[in-house]
């Protein structure tokens, strides 16, 4: 039963409305009165610049991110990877259900808008087992009662629609945040995978250069054998052996500790392997990436999408806490019918009803409703400093993303004409140490020089192809607003009336 029904009586509704006319125009003139400001767009605190620094003129083509970006590398072992990680990874799970939370948060305060209506019944008999006449005073009753009991708070304030809304904002929040985690378990799988063949590639070239330390120690053992070597050579190059033997295990456990995270962002068992060995894989050509400009990534990234959505929210969470200053109405009615018997005999059915139409306005609080205003805008100034925080990460993350791909495509240019001469120059000295023209030490110098351009172009190259990577998620990955759930975009621009 609603706190403000009192119980039921038998009277004419007609009587009852004369009482309520005067309530509803107070009430009509107070909500008249009352309004909640529209949502604005959040501004960025400091201007963007209409390009981005470190981008290149040829750089921005102008079209859109393709929003399966990692298929453009055009490896079909990532691209599986990838399309796996998507369907089976638990953080974007996680986020789904995020947003069924929001969504059932936004059905809810919704439903506030609207009466609740219950049904009620009850069955009822008392006996005393007095005698006859004294029953004549405290009769044996039996009483049958069916109803329907509506209640409704009317909304004068706006104070539930400004919550409502507010619902409907985090919903769109939650929804960004699904495409969020695509991104992030995209970028992630892509970087891992890229870590492991470059992880391959570097043990491979250790291994090979292992073997040619190997030999050379070998022949200097024979040389050792005949006088023409001492066994300090033959110390030395063992011991060049051995230190690239040394640096295996480390490459090994880099690519165990990759094969792990990549079942984990797949939701694998991580004891099984996942990846097969890449012995064909050849590193991607640069792409173009059009970059747009920056004022784009307002609408192009989740979390700044997200991040809008929750500005949205707090905002009208203060417009909900300010309507708590203004009064409330509320409407309770029932309407039903009963059989009752009194001692035996049985009465015509009759119909009842109640309505009643409650005014409340705060008068004494001891600040308790101040308190909250503040409180709550003092979280909606948080979330706008978040969102302007964010704003500024956003664009860093992509400058920094092309200055490190810009520069590293000029170091790989380097040091790919330095492992071409040092190889030259590697066949040179093991001529020229066979036929005894050069020392041993000069020859392993060679070969040294030779293992560090080799390792530091690898290196290099897996630097490129990351720095795409975080350039892509940096971007946005070709997220829009569109690929969300429309419905629920764009109730971020939603003005509560």
């Amino acid at each position: 039963m609603n706190p403000f029904m009192t119980p039921p009586m038998h009277h004419s509704l007609d009587s009852g409305a004369w009482a309520i006319r005067p309530l509803a125009l107070a009430a009509l003139a107070i909500l008249s009165a009352c309004s909640v400001a529209p949502v604005q767009a959040p501004v960025p605190s400091v201007p963007l610049s209409a390009t981005f620094a470190q981008g290149r003129p040829a750089a921005d083509t102008g079209q859109a991110l393709d929003g399966a970006w990692w298929a453009g590398y055009r490896d079909a072992t990532l691209t599986a990877l990838v399309d796996e990680a998507l369907a089976a990874n638990q953080d974007v799970a996680i986020a789904l259900q995020r947003v069924a939370q929001a969504r059932a948060g936004r059905d809810a305060q919704g439903s506030r808008l609207w009466p609740t209506v219950s049904l009620q019944a009850s069955a009822s008999r008392s006996e005393s087992g007095l005698p006859a006449p004294v029953k004549q005073g405290i009769p044996d009753t039996r009483a049958l009662r069916a109803g329907v009991d509506v209640a409704w708070e009317i909304d004068l304030a706006g104070g539930v629609r400004a919550a409502r809304d507010a619902a409907q904002a985090d919903a769109a929040a939650a929804a960004a945040g699904v495409e969020g985690a695509r991104l992030l378990v995209a970028s992630e799988v892509a970087r891992q995978y890229f870590v492991l063949r470059s992880a391959e590639e570097r043990l491979r070239i250790v291994q090979a250069l292992a073997d040619a330390q190997r030999e050379t120690a070998t022949r200097v053992g024979s040389r050792l054998r005949e006088g023409e070597a001492s066994a300090f050579d033959l110390d030395r190059a063992r011991a060049e052996a051995d230190a690239l033997d040394a640096q295996v295990p480390p490459l090994r456990m880099l690519a165990g500790t990759t094969q792990t995270r990549l079942a984990v962002l797949l939701g694998r068992n991580p004891s099984a392997r996942v990846v097969g060995e890449g012995a064909g894989f050849a590193w991607p050509a640069v792409r173009e990436i059009g970059t747009g400009q920056p004022s784009e990534l307002l609408k192009r990234r989740p979390d700044l999408i997200a991040a809008e959505a929750r500005v949205a929210a707090e905002t009208l969470r203060s417009a909900e806490a300010r309507a708590q200053w203004w009064p409330k109405l509320f409407l309770s009615a029932v309407f039903g019918s009963q059989d009752l018997q009194l001692n035996a005999l049985n009465l015509a059915p009759v119909h009842f009803s109640n309505v009643v139409l409650a005014f409340a306005a705060p008068v004494f609080n001891a600040g308790r409703i101040d308190a909250g205003i503040r409180v709550q805008s003092a979280r909606a100034e948080e979330s706008l400093l978040a969102w302007q925080k964010s704003v500024l990460v956003a664009v860093q993350e992509v400058e920094d993303s092309l200055l490190v791909r810009n520069q590293e495509a000029e170091r790989a240019a380097a040091l790919t004409r330095t492992v071409e001469h040092r190889r030259r120059s590697l066949q040179r000295a093991q001529s020229l140490q066979r036929e005894g023209q050069i020392d041993l030490l000069v020859l392993l110098d060679v070969q040294r020089s030779v293992l560090s351009s080799e390792l530091a172009l690898s290196d290099s190259r897996l630097q490129q192809v990351l720095a795409d990577v975080q350039l892509y998620k940096a971007l946005g990955g070709g997220f829009t607003p569109a690929r969300a759930d429309a419905a629920i975009t764009s109730l971020v621009q939603r003005t509560p009336q």
